[in-house]
């Protein structure tokens, strides 16, 4: 039997049939530029000893038999499809919980093309390890499986009969991000948008936006810029426009690296929930010219208060998977992301955590539009190997693709570095080293963790619930997960309980709740119904609601959501049901009393 290593091997073997054509290029900002969709049907090619190739042929040089006696073990033109983006598992019922390598091919003939342009594939995510090939090349490979990468064809795009063939492998592993065991559904395949994207020879890859917090209070604000350009003839100069505030600024590029800029500006309205004002911004680069819709805001800790544009903010939120239930798909649409935030907004909230990965853009991009304040994080979950710098290494890349993802979103306002996480030495440093390397890429945001108790190993024995993970000496925010009530204890328990701080932070409660099945209804100690559920979202909120410097919430979880790990029969039957409302969409008990809770916020 073919073991994990021995795949691997085998594949490279493929590999070293041909060299590496590119290396991954971050482009952000795709919906703004020239591109053409690659979405939609594309064939496939199971591999499920994760080989890489049929009959000793590699599956990324797409052979096709050159007459009839010529032997070829696969072929895409006559199989099934798989569409694009979503995840292979719900398409198929053999699929549903298949685990390895599946080959994509998508055939297309080139666009209209203008000479000196350059070409990129874009890959919006695709979970977990993916490798892009093109017209029989490789372009390189890409691991995560939420966050976006892009490698150029220019050199190999044809007139007619292009074929993109990509190979993406969701098994699970112990050295992956996230581990081996986690309690979400493990949506395999090209889970998100794939574009043919056109960009002049020289052109904007990248943008960095902020204002300045010291002049928060100055009838004339500063606009903090970075720009980033790709391509051998750099501009001498470079400008960005923003017509509603009548700013039209030309600053020089520098020869090498990104370019720093500043502007100052005046009447400019600043972003928040009550006011989600975005701005037209436009950036010009020689031939290259990219528009944007930003918006200007400041996010500090402040003693044991988060202060949103210089006035105390607090965050009425809600936790929230990126998957459509109704669907039963990994989220990818701007309808999606409509359906969700509608229910957030219905439910009173100003604040989202996105767990526990990144989601797609679209969800963070209508956020800035509609005034909702976003936690972003990795999956640094359970059983992360904390001592493997290979490990640390991928999560280092992994968050700089998030960052320069989302970093011009105004609604985006905490990093998260870990969920539930014990505190061990080789974990701490693990996460105190990756702090240290989001600060230096964004020290515009405020950054948190999901921690435990100092009681966790002894369950839930004292009144007093203290907090000294030497972890939060590298945060802004204490964020701790508790379920009193459900795993372990009653509800009625959490009126004796109160919690202190080793540190002068705002606190937010990142997680609590339980489970309740939609329609099912009983009295208030009976597990599962929504009486049960609805108690214990009253008492908790009673309990939380004595916490000094509490500045937040978001209660596990909007929506119920697909997980594996549930699986009692006629109960969860594969659903997490801690969600507010059902896979259907029906709300149950208790969303109505966290709605009322945040009416009186």
């Amino acid at each position: 039997m073919l073991n994990r290593k021995s795949t691997f091997v085998l594949f490279g073997l493929f590999l070293m049939a041909t060299s590496i054509f590119g290396q991954d290029v971050f482009i952000s900002n795709t919906e703004n530029r020239n591109f053409t969709s690659l979405n939609g049907k594309w064939k496939f090619v199971l591999d499920p000893f994760q080989t890489g190739g049929m009959g000793g042929m590699p599956v990324y040089k797409n052979y096709q038999p050159k007459d009839k006696s010529d032997r070829v073990e696969y072929g895409f033109d006559n199989g099934k499809n798989l569409w694009v983006p979503g995840s292979w598992n719900i398409q198929y019922p053999e699929l549903t919980y298949f685990e390895g390598n599946v080959w994509y091919r998508k055939t297309f003939d080139k666009p209209d093309r203008t000479e000196g342009k350059r070409y990129f594939v874009h890959i919006g995510a695709a979970n977990y390890k993916t490798t892009v090939s093109f017209n029989g090349e490789i372009l390189g490979h890409h691991e995560g499986g939420f966050t976006p990468f892009s490698f150029e064809v220019t050199d190999l795009l044809k007139e007619k009969d292009n074929f993109l063939i990509v190979g993406v492998d969701n098994a699970r592993a112990a050295d992956n991000i996230p581990s081996k065991v986690s309690d979400w559904f493990n949506h395999g395949g090209i889970t998100r948008d794939v574009k043919l994207i056109e960009v002049p020879s020289t052109f904007i890859n990248n943008y960095f936006l902020s204002l300045d917090k010291s002049t928060l209070k100055q009838r004339s604000k500063t606009i903090q810029g970075k720009l980033e350009l790709v391509g051998e003839n750099r501009p001498k100069t470079a400008r960005i426009l923003i017509p509603e505030l009548k700013l039209n600024q030309e600053f020089e590029v520098n020869a090498d690296g990104p370019t720093e800029f500043s502007i100052n500006t005046k009447g400019l309205e600043l972003w928040s929930p009550k006011n989600p004002k975005l701005y037209e911004v436009t950036l010009v680069a020689g031939n290259d010219t990219i528009g944007d819709q930003i918006g200007f805001r400041t996010i500090e800790a402040i003693g044991k208060q988060i202060v949103l544009n210089g006035e105390p903010i607090f965050l009425k939120g809600i936790c929230l998977h990126d998957e459509n239930p109704l669907r039963k798909d990994r989220a990818n649409s701007i309808e999606d992301a409509e359906l969700v935030l509608g229910w957030a907004q219905e439910l009173g909230c100003n604040f989202l955590r996105l767990a526990h990965y990144p989601h797609q853009e679209k969800i963070v991009r209508l956020a800035d539009k509609l005034g909702i304040l976003l936690w972003e994080e990795l999956p640094l979950y359970w059983g992360i190997q904390w001592d493997n710098p290979e490990v640390l290494e991928k999560a280092k890349k992994q968050y700089a693709e998030m960052i320069n993802r989302d970093y011009n979103r105004a609604s985006t306002i905490i990093w998260s570095i870990a969920n539930e996480t014990a505190s061990i030495p080789d974990r701490n440093a693990f996460l105190g080293e990756l702090a240290d390397y989001i600060r230096s890429m964004d020290d515009t945001r405020l950054l948190s963790a999901a921690i435990k108790k100092d009681q966790e190993l002894d369950g839930h024995p004292d009144s007093v619930y203290t907090y000294n993970d030497p972890l939060i000496e590298k945060l802004d925010i204490i964020s701790l997960n508790e379920y009193l009530g459900w795993y372990g204890g009653a509800p009625e328990e959490t009126r004796g309980k109160s919690f202190e701080f080793g540190f002068e932070k705002p606190v937010i409660v990142s997680e609590f709740g339980g489970g309740a099945l939609q329609g099912y209804y009983a009295d208030k100690q009976t597990r599962w119904s929504e009486e049960f559920q609805e108690h214990l979202y009253k008492e908790s909120l009673a309990m939380f609601d004595k916490i000094d410097g509490l500045s937040g919430m978001a209660p596990w979880i909007l929506v119920d959501f697909m997980s594996p790990l549930r699986q009692l029969p006629d109960v969860q039957d594969g659903w997490n049901r801690k969600g507010l409302i059902s896979e259907k969409g029906q709300k149950k008990k208790a969303f109505f009393v966290l709605q009322d809770y945040y009416k009186k916020k």
